[in-house]
């Protein structure tokens, strides 16, 4: 069975689409994959790293309210997000080649 990722709190059909790009098609593998593992897919197939972003998903992934995490929870995440980034953002990657390792024409560069 595939449920559709805007069944999970707080994520909408952009964030649906986002996700869809980068090959997470439903709701289970989402969950499966977790927050950190997805969003860094997020991040190597062309997605702009945005720390709301990543908050709004770790927060529906646990079934909690996008603004319900404060104080040493927040700075965790926060942490947690520039880790992230570090690893699978690549300011030097073009939206177009995004695209094109979407479609197989370079090489993937998925995050380990």
């Amino acid at each position: 069975m595939s449920t559709p990722i805007t069944t999970i709190r707080n994520l909408g059909p952009a964030i649906e689409a986002s996700l869809h790009r980068a090959g997470i098609m439903s709701a289970e593998e989402l969950r499966e994959l977790g927050p950190d593992a997805a969003y860094a897919r997020l991040l190597a197939t062309g997605s702009r790293p945005h720390f709301i972003g990543y908050y709004v998903l770790v927060m529906g992934l646990q079934g909690r309210p996008w603004n319900d995490c404060k104080g040493a929870e927040k700075t965790a995440l926060r942490a947690r997000f520039d880790a992230i980034k570090a690893r699978a953002f690549d300011p030097h990657r073009s939206a177009f080649e995004a695209a094109l390792d979407e479609i197989g024409v370079i090489e993937r560069r998925l995050p380990s």
